[in-house]
């Protein structure tokens, strides 16, 4: 049995120390969330999870089939209940890729059953509202327009219950800037811009908080 309760505290303590937040307001109120009734039980319901590792390749639409593929293999071998996605799953994992590969992504409390705008989103939505999984999106590049000459590129995770429906969706937050002399030179800011929140949903078996990569 897991105890839901330590394992959110320490998920957004976690996160708390990554913000470097010195607002004791915010702090409390990140931390009472943790210690709410929803989190003071013990997962009693086993859950059974499967975590996809695909090939991404340079094409789009092969990606998503290979994505899908996955999952219904998830689904028909190990009848998984929830289903993870690697990160940038329709996109070669580059800076100069993040642009152009990148898709609109609907709101929370949404879905996505028309491909356009919403090819990669669209494809995760119709598969978990027709195999009633829940689905949690790995990530992909999130176009988002701020006004008529600026456009936002994140680095996105939706989650999708169920029915399909949009529970939530995470923009990775701390991004992933390395260089090394001499070695490597990295930089996701080069076309990525960051996310500025925490994001924790609610299931069957209790809440889940969503990080992706340099997040944790």
């Amino acid at each position: 049995l897991i105890n839901i309760k330590v394992v959110a505290v320490i998920m957004i303590w976690k996160k708390i120390i990554g913000y470097r937040i010195n607002n004791k307001a915010l702090i409390s109120n990140y931390l009472s969330k943790a210690m709410s009734t929803t989190f003071n039980r013990e997962l009693s319901k086993k859950l059974k999870i499967a975590l996809c590792q695909i090939k991404v390749t340079a094409d789009k639409q092969t990606n998503i089939n290979t994505a899908t593929n996955a999952i219904e293999s998830s689904i028909s071998k190990y009848n998984a209940e929830m289903i993870v996605l690697p990160e940038i799953w329709n996109s070669p994992y580059a800076t100069s890729s993040f642009p152009k590969y990148a898709e609109a992504i609907p709101n929370v409390g949404e879905t996505a059953e028309s491909s356009e705008p919403y090819l990669s989103t669209s494809a995760l939505c119709n598969i978990a509202k027709q195999h009633k999984i829940w689905l949690i999106g790995g990530s992909i590049p999130e176009k988002c327009e701020v006004n008529s000459n600026k456009v936002n590129i994140y680095n996105t995770c939706v989650i999708i219950n169920p029915d399909g429906i949009i529970v939530g969706k995470h923009r990775k937050v701390h991004l992933f800037d390395i260089d090394v002399p001499g070695k490597i030179t990295f930089k996701e800011s080069d076309s990525l811009t960051g996310g500025d929140d925490i994001t924790v949903v609610d299931t069957p078996w209790g809440k889940i908080g969503i990080g992706i990569c340099y997040d944790i």
